[in-house]
């Protein structure tokens, strides 16, 4: 496959303070992001994620590095067409409704009448909007502005789709919503990249991953290639046998009303409690295999740095 987006030693510093001293916020940044995956940004607050994506939309300017679009330069009206962003903190104009933002931004995109008003309901409903169209922006909460984000970054039916940090302010009904949605632009095609410091919801998503930390780039690769299928613990959830019948066999355990959860290290051990459940005619509620996580990854590498 192509890659749709290309960077290659990327450097960027900026003037900071009453007398200024240069920081560099990018040291050499690398990564290609290939057709019709998602892919990953990580890194926590300050790394370097935001900076890199106002580099390739060309709203900043590297001092070093090579950024391709389609294999275009970035900055190219050709690049910059295929390209849909939903910015961290978006802030659009609060007297609009969503509609007639949406509507305006059509405009911009130089959109047939019909054409921008049937891409704007359609839109509205994607990102769950529909009844609240008429609705002021300035009334909108986080959330919802992030989802009439979501529906200007669309909107020309982009190839190639970049969202900051999307996943913010929405409660867990609406992430998982925007979760949908991401996979399917990804059904449809389109390139997703996705920066973002909330891991469960990159995990569930993303086909491949880069980890920044200090404006370097420090891993990078599909999922199943960073994080490791062996098993670090078990965690059984059992009732009706006693707790002192169980010490020694658990790395830890708690009790919750006739239940007890435990982290078990040991194979052997497990084997030992499945026998003793059975003996005693207990029962086992759950049985779960603990694996390493893209978030045990991530904490590890940062610790490091």
């Amino acid at each position: 496959m192509a890659a749709v987006l290309k960077v290659e030693d990327l450097h960027k510093s900026f003037k900071l303070g009453f007398i200024p001293k240069i920081k560099k916020i990018l040291k050499g940044i690398s990564f290609s992001v290939e057709e019709g995956e998602i892919y990953g940004y990580l890194g926590p607050n300050g790394a370097g994620k935001t900076t890199t994506i106002k580099c390739i939309l060309g709203l900043v300017h590297p001092e070093r590095g090579k950024i391709e679009v389609f294999g275009l330069h970035h900055l190219s009206l050709q690049a910059k067409e295929k390209i849909g962003y939903l910015p961290e903190n978006p802030y659009f104009y609060d007297y609009l409704t969503a509609s007639e933002f949406l509507n305006f931004c059509g405009q911009l995109f130089l959109m047939e009448k019909k054409k921008k008003e049937e891409r704007v309901k359609e839109l509205l409903q994607l990102v769950g909007l529909e009844n609240a169209s008429d609705l002021q922006l300035r009334k909108f909460s986080r959330g919802m502005l992030q989802r009439v984000g979501l529906a200007q970054a669309l909107l020309s039916s982009p190839s190639l789709v970049i969202l900051d940090e999307p996943l913010g302010g929405l409660d867990p009904l609406g992430r998982k919503e925007l979760r949908d949605i991401i996979l399917r632009l990804k059904k449809e095609g389109r390139t997703v990249f996705l920066s973002s410091h909330i891991l469960q919801d990159i995990e569930m998503v993303c086909d491949r991953v880069a980890i920044l930390v200090n404006g370097e780039v420090i891993s990078q690769g599909a999922l199943h290639q960073l994080v490791s299928e062996k098993i670090h613990f078990t965690e059984v959830i059992l009732s009706g046998i006693d707790t002192e019948e169980l010490k020694g066999l658990a790395e830890s355990s708690s009790a919750k009303g006739e239940r007890t959860l435990l982290k078990i290290l040991s194979e052997e051990n497990l084997e030992k409690i499945l026998e003793l459940v059975h003996s005693k005619k207990g029962k086992i509620h759950s049985l779960v295999p603990r694996t390493e996580t893209l978030e045990d990854i991530f904490v590890e590498i940062v610790k490091q740095r």
